[in-house]
């Protein structure tokens, strides 16, 4: 079957369970239902593909296919801005009702940490990513220590709500930040067209790029950027979906068998698409709401991560 056919066949899917989902049990309520479920929808197209398209980016500049953004801290970075604000202002203060404001600020402060961990490692001589990732790591374990040192330290009652924070969510979307979302997925998707072309030829390793030309630390910085954009888009938005990236990057892999981006990122980002969606109508239809659509992705997903230890490792011993 020839990739064109393959990304119809998931385009068709896609476009069903959109519709679907969108008009299953309507009733008589048009008015009042559709808006609210084309909102849900298109925060959960804006989740997917700014969750796609950042893994796939990453582990081809990665050479590693068992990597996810999350790796650099910036889930835990989310998690720690929304203890650090209700420890320090409240659950009722204006930082935290006001979801406009609060969605900027953990914006911004996780794409200066991207940019600030970016800066550190382009500076120095004979750095690589794998010393980038292993600074990201050990920032991600200080961040959770931080959170949980205050998460036991505030009111119960605030503790509850950081713990509605932690888990990602689709049932209650705030349509102020939809806007906001767009417009940033856009603006970065626009963006990284300049780049996108590098990347069958980032996938050779970082060598075989130099050598055919590539300005190694110029494109891949930029790469790196646009990741942490996307990633603090879909993490503001929604909260952090930790193995989503992993598992729809490598079912895009397994199902295409190609090597090249464009029509790997337009797979990964369908597949995304009909998880969430499909997900959201089980949840809904099936589950009636009993289990969040986080918790069954990062099931499935951590089963699957093992899966792939396990493979790598038997590769590896033989």
């Amino acid at each position: 079957m020839s990739h064109t056919a393959k990304i119809s066949i998931l385009g068709f899917l896609a476009a069903a369970l959109v519709g679907i989902f969108m008009f299953i049990q309507v009733g008589s309520n048009w008015e009042y239902v559709l808006p609210r479920r084309g909102y849900k929808v298109l925060a959960m197209v804006l989740t997917g593909a700014a969750i796609a398209f950042s893994t796939i980016i990453f582990q081809t500049v990665t050479n590693n296919r068992i990597l996810t953004p999350s790796i650099i801290g910036l889930d835990a970075l989310y998690v720690l801005i929304q203890t650090v604000v209700i420890f320090a202002f409240g659950s009722s203060s204006i930082v935290v009702l006001n979801k406009q404001l609060n969605f900027i600020i953990c914006l911004a402060v996780m794409v200066g940490f991207a940019l600030l961990l970016y800066q550190f490692l382009f500076r120095g001589e004979g750095r690589n990513l794998y010393f980038l990732l292993l600074v990201g790591v050990v920032c991600g374990t200080l961040f959770g220590s931080l959170s949980t040192f205050m998460q036991v330290l505030i009111d119960p009652n605030e503790f509850f709500f950081v713990q509605d924070r932690m888990f990602a969510s689709f049932n209650n979307i705030n349509t102020d930040l939809l806007l906001l979302s767009a417009a940033g997925v856009i603006g970065v998707g626009l963006y990284s067209r300049k780049w996108l072309k590098y990347l069958d030829v980032l996938a050779l390793g970082r060598e075989e790029a130099i050598n055919l030309g590539v300005n190694y630390a110029s494109v891949v910085q930029r790469l790196l950027v646009i990741i942490a954009v996307l990633v603090s888009i879909s993490t503001a938005l929604v909260g952090p979906v930790t193995f989503l990236g992993l598992l729809v990057a490598n079912v895009t892999y397994e199902f295409m068998q190609t090597y090249r981006h464009h029509i790997l990122l337009a797979s990964a980002i369908l597949i995304s698409i009909i998880a969430l969606v499909g997900g959201q109508l089980l949840v809904e239809r099936v589950f009636a709401f009993s289990t969040p659509l986080s918790v069954i992705i990062n099931f499935i997903g951590g089963s699957y991560f093992l899966y792939l230890l396990l493979r790598e490792s038997r590769a590896w011993s033989r």
